[in-house]
């Protein structure tokens, strides 16, 4: 513990005569004496003092390896020839404890139950220390079944040191989760009062389950058909649940699961009010899922092959589990609507498809394909026209059909090879052939496809006489620019009738004043006119 100094004998100006003694107590044995004429140093056999013990030459007495028993009255005697003077002196002995800390804690503390939480002990201190608990550093005081302190010392019989120990109990509730415990020592020390402070420990609370939650785990925010689905349940409580009833539409009874509880492949049959529960069944919640779905039904659908001038009727069938947006397709350009086919024609002819979708919900699109397949036997028309300058003449065999009929033109002379043809476009195109006949020719087109073959033929006029041409058929290419033109035309004769009702109500109010006498020239007028008609009838008649 240190070297003791209990005191230096008085402070006075001794005679050179002096023997100084030290004693333990006022009528203690001696233990030490000098003599200033001897100059030497005495100590008697006190055990507990062996080769401990030093005084100096100016009376000063020090122990070395204090201890706890060195605490004691120290008297030291000074005598003269003439006097004896005596003084006592009280040695304090103070030991420092160890530093407090938390043993033998509890793994966990529950709520509304009272249990030790641990000892706070502080070792081999003197003198004997006090401790304190603290809670988030506010000091613990004992409270009737929520906290209970218990107090306990040991002393070293060797060495006189005290040992103090704290138990604490303690009832906690939800919100000590996370708090932390310490506690301190208060000791003695030479210069006055000391704390010192213990670690922090945090503890565990469990409590029971106030709630239960039901959770899906999916990847989208909507469900579709096909999709896989987790459920999860979960309690508020510490530690957490580890088991689970889930009730699951369609299902006769509850199924015991982990927190987790996965259905795959669900269908739209599987819609509906989805519970987990405690396994007591003391606490429940549930959810609603919907399971979305989206059917398309297309009649006619694949290939489909009928005859021009046939009726289709088509239908695209939608059932889902919300509003469904529809569109149609035709050679994957947009329909402005629904095709309906009441006497088939060529152009009908192609790829469409029927396309859904549920805009809410991602990845549901359905679609089916009609593809349309139009035959026809060959239908052909022949035409012919003479060049501007008459040098020769150009035959034309207009020919309809599907498949595309192939085409062979014949005369009198055998088959003519030489052929120029249009593009062939919605079962129609144009055989063409140039020639210049010296004498009247007959010509003969062929067509032939799969399902019938056809013949036409036509009388051509040497090209030195002169015959009337046959006017050409408009192409589809040119249908487009005839219709706008028409539609144009359509609009300014609009205008000039509306001009011209104007104008006639106009002349009619003009008429309506007119005088009597004007209707009678009218009238003969009319009659001139009427009598000139019938003359030019009859020359007409004549030639």
């Amino acid at each position: 513990m240190g070297k003791l100094q209990p005191s230096r004998c008085f402070g006075l100006q001794l005679p050179q005569s002096l023997t100084a003694y030290w004693l333990l107590g006022i009528l203690g044995s001696l233990f030490a004496f000098r003599s200033a004429t001897k100059k030497n140093v005495q100590y008697d056999d006190v055990p507990e003092y062996k080769d401990r013990l030093s005084l100096s030459e100016n009376y000063t007495l020090s122990i070395n390896n204090a201890r706890i028993g060195d605490e004691k009255k120290f008297v030291c005697m000074l005598v003269t020839e003439d006097n004896v003077f005596e003084q006592a002196t009280i040695v304090k002995v103070f030991k420092q404890p160890s530093q407090p800390e938390i043993i033998s804690q509890a793994e966990y503390l529950e709520t509304e139950q009272l249990k030790m939480l641990g000892q706070c002990i502080a070792k081999d201190g003197y003198p004997e220390g006090n401790l304190t608990w603290f809670k988030n550093g506010i000091v613990l005081q004992p409270v009737e079944e929520t906290i209970v302190i218990h107090e306990q010392t040991n002393v070293d019989q060797a060495s006189g040191l005290y040992t103090v120990i704290s138990s604490l109990e303690y009832k906690p509730t939800k919100d000590d989760t996370d708090a932390q415990f310490t506690c301190t020592v208060t000791y003695f020390a030479p210069t006055g009062q000391e704390t010192m402070r213990s670690e922090s420990a945090v503890f565990e609370i469990h409590y029971p389950t106030e709630k239960v939650k039901i959770q899906v785990l999916s990847q989208r925010n909507s469900i579709k058909e096909g999709d896989n689905i987790t459920l999860k349940c979960s309690g508020n409580g510490n530690p957490p649940p580890q088991e689970f009833l889930f009730y699951i539409p369609g299902e006769p009874e509850p199924i015991r699961s982990s927190s987790l509880y996965a259905l795959i492949d669900v269908r739209r049959n599987a819609t509906g009010e989805y519970r987990c529960a405690l396994t007591d069944e003391s606490l429940m919640d549930s959810t609603i899922i919907t399971i979305h779905y989206l059917d398309l039904s297309l009649t006619p659908s694949g290939e489909v092959i009928k005859q021009i001038g046939e009726a289709l009727p088509v239908s695209c069938t939608i059932s889902s589990s919300r509003n469904a947006t529809v569109f149609w397709l035709k050679d994957n350009t947009r329909m402005r609507s629904s095709p309906s086919f009441s006497s088939l024609q060529y152009q009908d002819a192609g790829n469409y498809i029927c396309e859904t979708t549920l805009q809410e919900v991602e990845g549901l699109k359905k679609r089916q394909i009609l593809t349309l397949i139009v035959q026809g036997k060959p239908q052909i028309k022949m035409t012919k026209k003479t060049s501007t300058d008459g040098s020769y003449k150009t035959i034309s065999c207009h020919v309809e059909g599907f498949p595309k009929p192939a085409v062979q033109w014949t005369s009198s002379g055998g088959v003519i090879n030489k052929t120029e043809e249009t593009k062939y476009m919605n079962g129609k195109f144009v055989s063409k052939i140039k020639i210049a006949p010296e004498e009247n020719v007959t010509l003969t087109c062929i067509a032939e496809n799969q399902l019938e073959r056809t013949v036409n033929s036509l009388n051509v006029s040497a090209i030195s006489i002169p015959e009337s041409d046959e006017p050409e058929e408009k192409s589809d290419d040119n249908m487009e620019n005839v219709n706008d033109q028409a539609k144009l035309i359509v609009g300014i004769v609009v205008g000039l009738l509306l001009a011209a009702l104007v104008a006639g109500v106009a002349y009619w109010l003009y008429v309506k004043k007119s005088k009597s006498a004007s209707k009678h020239v009218d009238k003969d007028l009319g009659n001139i006119e009427e009598n000139k008609k019938l003359e030019e009838n009859n020359h007409k008649s004549e030639a």
